[in-house]
């Protein structure tokens, strides 16, 4: 008897499944990994709507089984109103060797997240390390947050930054408030990782002399950038280098 046949429950971390919740997260799902989808809950309210054609098409495009359910939905999900939710298995995918990474360390906040895998996506960066301790990036509320972009990175977790470069070695950009080198004056090597420390005391003094530390030009008014905003500058900047070399 497979997945789609046992009722659903509310997400936990030690499950083998989880939820894109949402028409746009659960197209992005049937868009970038539908080999990993197990079926999609249809709310009936969704029946007009334009995006529930678009993932009745994609599924029958995969063979993936579709269910109207408005219980099922609720249980999942009982404070949202989704009109679809995307069942999908987890799945490993590992990061290119040839290609920048992002490396979040220890992020504690699911919603930044998110946000920064859909910047990620935006300017064209598909790898994305995690050090732990770090938020379950298969957690529906971050694919929410993300808006679905999580599916179209490639992301793997490490027990610590000294793990990830002993796997990964290659220069490292590392963003700090009272990093040595302006931003505008920063080099990216090809690849690199640019490392981000988390929301409550970014990177440690230490990220000094682990590879180049960079900062963000900013007025004294605030104490610093949120994450994503820092991350949304630096990668921008990085994208527009690597058009512009």
């Amino acid at each position: 008897m497979g997945i789609a046949a046992h009722p659903l429950k509310r997400y936990r971390k030690e499950s083998t499944i989880s939820y894109a919740e949402g028409v746009f997260a659960t197209l992005e799902l049937l868009a970038a990994r539908p080999e990993s989808t197990v079926s999609v809950l249809l709310s009936s309210r969704g029946e007009p709507n334009e995006g529930a054609a678009k993932i009745r098409a994609l599924c029958a495009e995969h063979d993936i089984p579709v269910v109207v359910d408005d219980r099922a939905i609720e249980r999942l999900s009982p404070r949202g109103s989704h009109l679809a939710i995307g069942v999908f298995r987890k799945y490993e995918a590992r990061l290119d060797p040839a290609a920048d990474h992002v490396v979040l360390v220890e992020p504690a906040d699911m919603g930044n997240l998110g946000t920064i895998a859909r910047t990620m996506v935006a300017f064209g960066f598909a790898n994305l390390g995690l050090i732990r301790p770090a938020v379950d990036a298969f957690d529906p509320k971050a694919i929410r947050a993300s808006m679905g972009a999580l599916f179209r990175l490639s992301f793997a977790y490490f027990e610590s930054f000294d793990g990830y470069v002993q796997a990964f070695p290659r220069p490292v950009i590392a963003f700090m408030t009272d990093g040595r080198t302006p931003l505008d004056r920063a080099e990216f090597p090809y690849p690199c990782a640019l490392a981000f420390g988390n929301e409550s005391s970014g990177l440690p003094p230490r990220f000094h002399d682990t590879g180049t530390s960079v900062a963000i030009s900013q007025t004294r008014a605030v104490d610093s950038l949120s994450l994503p905003t820092a991350a949304a500058v630096a990668l921008h900047e990085a994208a527009k280098r690597r058009r512009n070399p």
